[in-house]
């Protein structure tokens, strides 16, 4: 009998078998939700169905316990409530690979199109028929069917191949999916399971978006153009999504309480089933093996039908090892900024301006003249006063004057609606050290305006040496053209990777800054429950914006190319990249101020019109993501876990994470940076016309040579792979030292670029 495995999924292989459960039936543990993984090949001759199976396994350790669900393409198996020795009984049994709790996720939160340079291309891009072939799937909070976004003006029936539906629930019915909304599902049994029901009086327990999330993911991926959209006048132009004419179908799998990892599979297996091309995923939960990781499972499974699954990285940079959703077969997508900036000044008495930035646009604006300020850390009793939480701040210490909040902790819309509520009249939010100089628009609900660190510092200096300090802030609108742009955000998630450091994440990032996109008419732009104001479109921010920019883009790449596999996909997306302005100087990262890396950008930010011809691909199969596990060590029951089939590890050859056919670098010498060699194996794969391709090698450090083998690739045909090998040559170096660089792949054209990271531990 093998130890009770901790973790999200669980593999069952079970015969017929008779356990007692006596002890069982006496016990009052806690019930708590598990997922359970079955090898659906082994299932007993004496069951005509599976599900007759998985119920009688289910039965021989609880009379009581339900399944929640029943799972077909994602993994094999289903989602029960059981008690911690009921989950150990049934993984003790013959045939049981393991019996895995789930986990809770949370989510990760029109100008873009012209700063992607989509508005120029026209005459590049797919025709619209075969956008409209392509069908998006976000797994998100639901949608909002009334917004603009989802329109179906001008397109033709519902693809052929869609064997999905439209669900009924609360204030919801079939006939809010159209010929664009073709599809909108709900997932409630798990989070039911553990919170109870869902209070129908503050969430609809429906595909309908309550919170606003999921309108604005879905409509960026996919959302048809919508003129004269804005956020109180902000922002104003044309919103439309990446693939404007893709079909968009929706899986509300967040709740109030959080998204459960039993629904989030049930909804990527029925998406698989109902035939998407594209997955967009804006949510994340803690890294684990990727045999334990819900997402990593059932992407693995959307890879192998040709899905490509786009998940957001994270908002929780600029700390190194913080991304989610790592396995090499997601595509994962970090945030960077556009050049459209709201700017909001703050005007002290002593004639000093700092510039921040504000999306507030109320009936209550400041007098022309200078008001008091005061610092909330000086009108409180408590000692956190200073984050302007609930309650902390004394009414008689702020009223009719301008605030002073430090950022933290609570979100940055309360804290304005806490000085509002004490009598404020406006607020100054400032950066602290964990944010620096990253500014983040908010729809405030008071005049009101963000500065960074070293304003913000400035500021209360001021604050504090003048006896009758005064301010006001000016707000400017929308401005446009700022540089340079994009800017790595710092809330962006930051490799390395720590599930698998020589696979390099992020992939790439994409706009995810101060983006405009539908909203939902039942919550007004901050959020809170206070903010009595409806809008059609909202500004916000996180990688959750920057995911679903990239799932677009690849259905895009999808109606392009339609041969093409979800590797070939991202590839092309990660070639094409960008790690340079246009004046040639290096992407910045707004959290140092510097240069940002391939930990920060991994390779790059999005280009989609060049991704379109990419001219070569790195391309991946099942098999190689396989002989990648093999390369991990993974046992043949958590390869089981993973592929939903058996697959043997060859035990005479010798496998290698640096034989993954994957679009960059990531090179690790360990012992403080002992000499060592390390080599990557790749295959270029001809997608454009024939050429001859040149290799480029820029990395500059005394610590590490590479070498490049053949240094010329020529194609004569489409489709033709050529192969070569790189050889990272490395000396001692200090530990925690990393060095950063480039391969490329040129025919005078087209350039194929590779991030490098190479690190010494």
């Amino acid at each position: 009998m093998k130890p009770f495995t901790i973790s999200l999924f669980a593999v069952l292989l079970l015969g017929v078998c008779h356990v007692s459960r006596a002890t069982l039936a006496s016990s009052k543990e806690k019930k708590t939700t598990y997922i359970v993984h079955m090898s659906k090949s082994e299932m007993p001759a004496s069951f005509e169905h599976h599900t007759h199976w998985y119920d009688t396994s289910l039965k021989s350790v609880s009379d009581s316990a339900q399944m929640l669900y029943t799972y077909e393409n994602a993994i094999h198996g289903f989602s029960t409530r059981l008690t911690l020795a009921e989950a150990k009984l049934l993984e003790s049994q013959p045939g049981i690979l393991s019996v895995l709790p789930e986990l809770r996720y949370k989510l990760h939160t029109t100008r873009t199109p012209e700063f992607l340079g989509l508005d120029k291309s026209a005459d590049s891009l797919p025709q619209s028929d075969s956008v409209s072939e392509v069908i998006i799937g976000v797994l998100d909070t639901g949608v909002w069917p009334e917004s603009k976004s989802f329109l179906d003006s001008g397109l033709g029936p519902v693809p052929g191949a869609w064997k999905g539906g439209c669900e009924s629930g609360t204030n919801f019915t079939a006939k809010n999916c159209n010929r664009k909304l073709i599809g909108a599902r709900f997932f409630a049994k798990g989070y039911e399971a553990t919170l109870g029901p869902v209070d129908e009086s503050k969430e609809s327990k429906s595909p309908r978006d309550d919170d606003g999330h999921g309108t604005h993911t879905a409509s960026t991926a996919g959302g048809s153009l919508v003129a004269d959209a804005s956020l109180f006048g902000y922002a104003a132009g044309t919103a439309r999504g990446m693939a404007a004419r893709a079909r968009v179908a929706v899986y509300k799998v967040c709740w109030v309480g959080g998204c459960f990892s039993s629904d989030i599979l049930a909804a990527m297996d029925k998406a698989i089933d109902d035939g998407v091309n594209v997955l967009s995923m804006s949510l994340g939960g803690s890294t684990t093996n990727y045999y334990r990781d819900s997402v990593a499972i059932g992407a693995f499974a959307a890879m192998e039908k040709g899905i490509l699954v786009s998940c957001s990285a994270g908002n929780a940079g600029p700390s190194s090892y913080s991304l989610s959703n790592v396995a090499p077969w997601i595509t994962t997508v970090g945030a960077g900024t556009l050049d459209r900036d709201f700017p909001a000044f703050v005007s002290l008495g002593n004639g000093k301006n700092y510039s921040g930035v504000s999306l507030y646009k109320g009936g209550a604006m400041l007098p022309g003249n200078l008001l008091p300020l005061v610092y909330a850390g000086n009108a409180s009793n408590a000692t956190n006063g200073n984050l302007c939480m609930m309650g902390t701040l004394i009414p008689e210490q702020v009223a009719g004057k301008i605030v002073v909040c430090d950022r933290g902790v609570n979100p940055r819309v309360q804290k304005g609606a806490v000085v509002k509520a004490a009598g404020g009249f406006g607020m100054v939010l400032s950066n602290t050290n964990a944010n620096g100089e990253e500014l983040v628009a908010d729809a405030h609900l008071l005049p009101a305006t963000a500065v960074g660190q070293k304003s913000g510092d400035e500021i209360k200096d001021y604050l504090f040496s003048d006896p009758k300090p005064t301010v006001t802030i000016l707000f400017e609108g929308t401005k446009v053209g700022i540089q340079p742009s994009p800017v790595v955000a710092a809330f962006s998630s930051r490799g390395p990777n720590s599930i698998t450091p020589d696979i390099l994440k992020p992939d790439l990032i994409a706009p995810g800054v101060n983006i405009l996109a539908g909203w939902a008419g039942s919550v007004g732009p901050t959020g809170l429950a206070t903010d009595g104001r409806r809008v059609e479109f909202n500004i916000i921010s996180g990688t959750s914006m920057s995911c679903p920019h990239v799932s677009g883009l690849a259905a895009l790449l999808k109606a392009a190319h339609p041969d093409w596999s979800p590797a070939a996909i991202r590839s092309a997306l990660m070639t094409t990249a960008y790690v340079a302005y246009k004046n040639g100087k290096k992407l910045q990262d707004v959290a140092t101020g510097k240069y940002s890396t391939p930990f920060d950008h991994g390779a790059g930010h999005v280009d989609p019109v060049a991704a379109l011809n990419p001219g070569l691909v790195y391309d991946l199969t099942a098999n190689d993501y396989l002989n990648f596990l093999c390369a991990l060590n993974y046992s043949a029951t958590e390869i089981r876990s993973l592929a939903r089939r058996d697959f043997t590890c060859d035990a005479s050859k010798k496998y290698s994470v640096t034989d993954l056919n994957y679009p960059s670098f990531a090179i690790n010498f360990g012992s403080g940076g002992a000499d060592g060699v390390i080599k990557h194996s790749r295959t270029l794969t001809n997608v454009g016309a024939p050429g001859t391709y040149k290799v480029l090698i820029s990395l500059q450090s005394p610590g590490v040579k590479v070498a490049v083998e053949p240094e010329t690739l020529s194609f004569s045909q489409a489709n033709e792979k050529k192969s070569y090998t790189v050889t990272f040559t490395g000396s001692s170096m200090p530990a925690n030292t990393n060095s950063f660089g480039r391969i490329e792949w040129s025919n005078g054209i087209q350039t194929v670029g590779s991030s490098i990271a190479v690190s010494w531990t």
